[in-house]
């Protein structure tokens, strides 16, 4: 009875310590990392007309629209596990450039994500509203391969990313459609970018 007991009480354990990482992987996952003032990351992204038709991708029909590159800071991250399109993008990344990757005015921002949207507050506004929009926005990343999906499991927030890709059109079998923005300035609903990703690296982080 007092092995048993103790065996018992080892479980308990367990699942309390297993229920801390997993609230932590899930809600809060490692420390930002950290960034001196200055823009990180200075450069637009890029896009150019794409030559290619459409795909298999899973049970889904992928469509190129463009061409796509940036590097970005990484303003924040959200893992998706239940709603449909996590089975095609497992994780969005909110992404800074240009003024938006200047920790001088990140500071002055709080910064977070949640259905699929990217939410931003400001109490002191550095910068114009404008130049907020235009660099920054949410991405729905579909990796590619299983290589940049380890690689997109690994991104941090603070860390300066390269993507590259595509901006894609994904249609299901049952009529239902998601569809890539291909404007860096358009806001609200349909202005968040849906990147098929072939590459992915942390230029710095």
């Amino acid at each position: 009875m007092i092995k048993r007991g103790r065996a018992s009480h080892m479980k308990r354990w367990l699942l309390i310590l297993l229920l801390v990482v997993f609230t932590w992987r899930y809600f809060d996952g490692p420390p930002p990392v950290p960034h001196g003032q200055g823009v990180t990351a200075p450069e637009s992204p890029s896009q150019s007309p794409v030559q290619g038709s459409s795909f298999a991708h899973k049970d889904y029909r992928v469509t190129p629209l463009a061409n796509f590159a940036l590097t970005a800071r990484v303003l924040s991250r959200r893992d998706y596990r239940f709603d449909r399109e996590a089975d095609l993008s497992p994780t969005d990344l909110a992404l800074g450039w240009g003024p938006m990757s200047d920790s001088a005015v990140l500071n002055e921002f709080s910064i977070s994500q949640r259905n699929r949207w990217y939410f931003w507050r400001a109490d002191n506004m550095v910068i114009p509203r404008r130049e907020v929009e235009q660099h920054s926005a949410n991405m729905h990343m579909i990796p590619a391969n299983s290589a940049v999906e380890r690689q997109l499991k690994a991104i941090r927030e603070g860390d300066i990313v390269t993507v590259q890709g595509h901006l894609v059109k994904v249609e299901g079998g049952d009529g239902w459609r998601w569809v890539s923005s291909l404007s860096r300035g358009d806001t609200g609903d349909g202005s968040c970018e849906l990147v098929w990703v072939t590459s992915l690296s942390v230029v710095s982080g």
